[in-house]
């Protein structure tokens, strides 16, 4: 009985794929072939992938048991901590007045985020500060200096949404096949954009720094130390 099953299931698998060939010969078949990728993809999205396996391979399917394990999961590799071999030395605090923001610095801010970025916790995106124009440089500048007052941010702005984003490798059940991102507040990114900015016109940073640099990468320092390595043989 088995072994009939198994010679049933080939040729079905082989009528199949035969169908399937056919449709893709002909003019439509570069649409169908996209229609198949795109469903492929949906079909390994984290809203469709129903199950999941926990730490000892045991599949779970409740959706209470689902949330708990990934849970689990970025609780252990967000806070997993690693033996470090340097550890820099005491760092002299440079105390000094900060200049106040001031609305040119938010406007600058709002335009050089990006639209249609997910939103956070508080559903406020980037674009509701574009439509308020000037009546939002003026609020969130008196918001910012606050904040620079108390020394202190809102507690709200320490919530975040995780997502796990499938990797398209490996087993759709596995949590450590997906990229957890984290989508926080479009008004705290307005805030980092415009303390950073403060930042960089007070730190003076060696031109030999490639990483974390804006129109750099340090793809193209290893690509310079390759060729000098390569001549100087």
């Amino acid at each position: 009985m088995r072994q009939q099953v198994k010679r049933d299931v080939a040729k079905a698998n082989e009528k199949a794929y035969e169908e399937l060939y056919e449709r893709l010969n002909t003019k439509k078949g570069v649409n169908y072939l996209y229609r198949l990728v795109q469903r492929d993809r949906a079909g390994k999205d984290v809203l469709q992938v129903r199950a999941l396996k926990d730490i000892d391979g045991n599949v779970l399917t409740s959706e209470e048991s689902v949330l708990r394990r990934w849970r689990e999961y970025f609780e252990q590799l967000m806070n997993e901590e690693n033996e470090r071999e340097r550890r820099l030395d005491d760092v002299e605090l440079v105390k000094q007045e900060v200049d106040r923001i001031i609305k040119k610095e938010v406007r600058a801010a709002i335009k050089r985020m990006k639209s249609g970025k997910s939103v956070g916790p508080d559903d406020i995106p980037v674009e509701a500060w574009r439509c308020l124009g000037e009546m939002a440089a003026e609020f969130l500048t008196r918001l910012f200096n606050k904040i620079l007052e108390v020394e202190r941010m809102p507690e709200e702005w320490r919530r975040s949404l995780l997502v796990p984003i499938f990797k398209h490798n490996g087993d759709v059940q596995t949590c450590s096949n997906y990229r957890g991102i984290k989508l926080i507040s479009h008004t705290m990114k307005l805030w980092e954009r415009v303390v950073e900015a403060k930042l960089r016109e007070e730190a003076t940073i060696c031109e030999q720094q490639y990483g974390f640099m804006p129109r750099k990468s340090t793809t193209d320092a290893s690509f310079a130390l390759r060729m000098l390595m390569k001549y100087r043989e």
